[in-house]
C-alpha cells in the first residue's frame, strides 16, 4: 500500500498538518539568513531540502500549542524565523566588516578587491567568512542550529506575534555588538598600521628627500599579510566562541 510523503509524516508525528506548516515557516524563514545554509552561493533547492530536513527533526521536538488565529500564527512564525536568522547572520557580517577594516589598514583593499556575491568585498573579508563558515560546519553547526531553533520556541512561542519594540531592541543591540566585535578582531591590524604610519612620518620628517611611500607601501603590505597568517587562527577561534554563545542563547546571548 502506497502512502504520500505527507501522510507518512503525519502518521509518524501524530500532529496536525497545520502544526507542521508552522514549524516549516519558522525553519524556512531562518534558513534564508542562517550562516552557511543561507549563503547566496547555496542553490535554492539545497536550501529547501535543508529546511524540510530541519522541519522533520523539529516537529517531534516542538509541542503543539493553541495558536489562535491561523494568519497571526503564520505571520508570527515567519517573523520569529527571520529574527533568529538575523541574530546569527550578524556574526557573518561582523567577519566581513573586520575583513574590510583589515584590508583598509594594510593597503590591500584596492589591490585585492572584489569577492563573490552581490556586494563585492576585499579578498581578506571573503577569506575570513569562508574559513569561519567552513570551521563552523565541520564542528557541527547543523546540530547547534537545531538546538537554537528548539530554544527559540521558549522565547518566541507559537501564536504570539513578537513585539516590534522588542525586535527593534534585539536588532540594535546585535548591530552594535557586531561592529564592536569586528573592531576587536581588526584591532591588531589597525594598531600596527597606525604605529607604522607614525614611524614613516618621523622618517619622512628626518629625511625629506627619501620617497617614503615607495619604501613603506610594500613593507606595509608584506607585514599585513604576515600578521594575517599569524592572527587569523586566533581570530577565527574567537569568532567560533561568539557563534557558540549566540547559538546557546539566541536573541539573548552576548559576544
Amino acid at each position: 500500500m502506497k502512502f504520500q510523503a505527507s501522510e507518512l509524516l503525519l502518521a509518524w508525528t501524530g500532529v496536525s498538518g497545520f502544526h507542521v506548516l508552522l514549524v516549516f515557516l519558522r525553519v524556512g524563514s531562518a534558513m534564508a539568513l542562517l550562516p552557511a545554509f543561507g549563503e547566496q552561493v547555496v542553490p535554492a533547492r539545497i536550501k529547501l531540502a535543508a529546511a524540510l530536513s530541519f522541519t522533520l527533526i523539529l516537529v517531534p521536538l516542538v509541542e503543539p500549542q493553541n495558536h489562535g488565529s491561523a494568519v497571526l500564527a503564520a505571520a508570527g512564525e515567519v517573523v520569529a524565523g527571520l529574527t533568529l536568522g538575523f541574530a546569527l547572520r550578524i556574526l557573518v557580517l561582523a567577519l566581513q566588516i573586520a575583513g574590510t577594516l583589515i584590508a583598509s589598514a594594510t593597503s590591500l583593499a584596492q589591490i585585492f578587491g572584489g569577492g563573490v556575491g552581490s556586494e563585492p568585498q576585499p579578498a581578506i573579508g571573503t577569506l575570513m567568512v569562508v574559513s569561519g563558515l567552513a570551521l563552523a560546519t565541520s564542528l557541527g553547526l547543523h546540530v547547534r542550529v537545531v538546538e537554537a531553533l528548539v530554544f527559540s520556541y521558549a522565547l518566541l512561542p507559537i501564536g504570539i506575534l513578537p513585539d516590534p519594540q522588542d525586535l527593534a531592541g534585539y536588532a540594535v543591540a546585535d548591530v552594535a555588538r557586531a561592529f564592536s566585535f569586528a573592531f576587536s578582531l581588526a584591532a591588531p591590524f589597525t594598531v600596527a598600521a597606525l604605529l607604522y604610519n607614525l614611524a614613516l612620518g618621523v622618517i619622512n620628517r628626518a629625511m625629506p628627500q627619501l620617497m617614503v611611500s615607495f619604501v613603506g607601501a610594500p613593507a606595509l603590505t608584506f607585514g599585513g599579510l604576515l600578521l594575517l597568517v599569524l592572527s587569523l587562527p586566533f581570530a577565527l577561534a574567537i569568532w567560533l566562541k561568539a557563534l557558540d554563545a549566540t547559538l546557546s542563547v539566541p536573541l539573548l546571548g552576548e559576544f
